[in-house]
C-alpha cells in the first residue's frame, strides 16, 4: 500500500503522497492505509503535522474510480463508501495540524480528503468540485458535512447541487482554501507552514483543535464552559510549564508533547 500512498517523515512533519496515476484515485485499501497511518501518527510523540500531497501537477486526486460503482452489489458499495467516511473522519480527527497541498484537480473524494484537513493550499492551476450528483451519486466522504461549515451553505449548494467547478482564485475568495501558490510550490508552502507548528505546544494545539472542531456542534454558552474546563485540564501539563518558563527565561521551548 506504500506504493499508492507514500509516507515520508521530515523531522516532525509527515508527508503522505498520493501515487496512483493517472488521477490518484482512492481504493478501499489505500483508504484503510490512510486511517492506519493517522492512528500511528497520533501515537507518535515526535509528530506534529501532516501534509497530504500529490506527485502530479494535473491531479491532486479524482476521488474514486466510477467503475467501482458500476454494479448492483449493495454490500460492496456500502463497504467502499464507509471506507471513505471512516478514513476522512480519522483525518479530520488527526491530533496535529494537517495540510492539503492541492495540485491540479481535486474532485469528489479528492476534494473531500482536502476538506478533512485543517489548512488547504492550492496551486494556481487547481480546480475543485464535488460532482457526484452529475452521475447519480452523492459526496459520501463527509463532503456534505464539511463543505457548508467551511464556505457557507450557499456556495456549498452551488458546488454540490449544481456540480460547479471552482478555480483556485475563487476557492480562496470563498474560503475553501487559505492560499494560492504558483504551479509546483504547494508542497513547499505546506512545509513552510508546517514549520510554524513546531513553535507551538503540541498539547495546546491538540486541545485547541478539538475545541475549534466542537464549536460546529456545540452552542456558544456550553462552549464557553468547555473551553474553561479544557484550559484547566491543560494547566500543569509539561508543555504548559515549559512554554511559560521558556518565555520568562527568553529561550526557545523544548516541547514534551504531554
Amino acid at each position: 500500500m506504500s506504493e499508492l500512498l507514500k509516507v515520508e517523515k521530515r523531522g516532525r512533519t509527515a508527508i503522505l503522497t498520493m501515487n496512483n496515476p493517472p488521477a490518484n484515485t482512492w481504493t478501499p485499501e489505500s483508504l484503510a492505509f490512510l486511517e492506519q497511518t493517522i492512528a500511528e501518527l497520533n501515537a507518535d510523540k515526535e509528530n506534529f503535522s501532516l501534509i497530504l500531497a500529490s506527485e502530479s501537477e494535473k491531479f491532486f486526486s479524482a476521488g474514486a474510480e466510477l467503475t467501482r460503482f458500476n454494479h448492483d452489489d449493495t454490500g460492496v458499495a456500502f463497504d467502499f463508501i464507509k471506507a471513505f467516511g471512516t478514513a476522512f473522519e480519522a483525518l479530520a480527527n488527526y491530533e496535529g495540524v494537517s495540510f492539503a497541498a492541492i495540485t491540479g484537480y481535486a474532485m469528489g473524494g479528492g476534494l473531500e480528503c482536502a476538506l478533512a484537513c485543517d489548512i488547504r493550499i492550492a496551486e494556481e492551476q487547481a480546480r475543485m468540485a464535488l460532482p457526484e450528483c452529475t452521475v447519480g451519486l452523492l459526496p459520501g466522504g463527509l463532503g456534505t458535512q464539511h463543505l457548508p461549515w467551511l464556505i457557507g451553505e450557499g456556495w456549498a449548494k452551488r458546488m454540490i447541487l449544481l456540480g460547479e467547478h471552482v478555480k483556485a482564485e475563487k476557492a480562496a475568495e470563498i474560503g475553501l482554501i487559505q492560499e494560492v501558490v504558483p504551479t509546483g510550490q504547494a508542497l513547499e508552502k505546506a512545509l513552510e507552514l508546517a514549520a510554524k507548528v513546531e513553535g507551538q505546544s503540541p498539547t495546546s494545539v491538540r486541545i485547541c483543535k478539538a475545541l475549534t472542531m466542537s464549536s460546529r456542534e456545540r452552542p456558544l454558552n456550553s462552549g464557553m464552559k468547555f473551553e474553561r474546563d479544557a484550559f484547566m485540564d491543560l494547566w500543569g501539563s509539561q508543555d504548559q510549564k515549559e512554554g511559560v518558563a521558556a518565555f520568562v527565561e527568553k529561550r526557545k521551548p523544548e516541547w514534551k508533547n504531554g
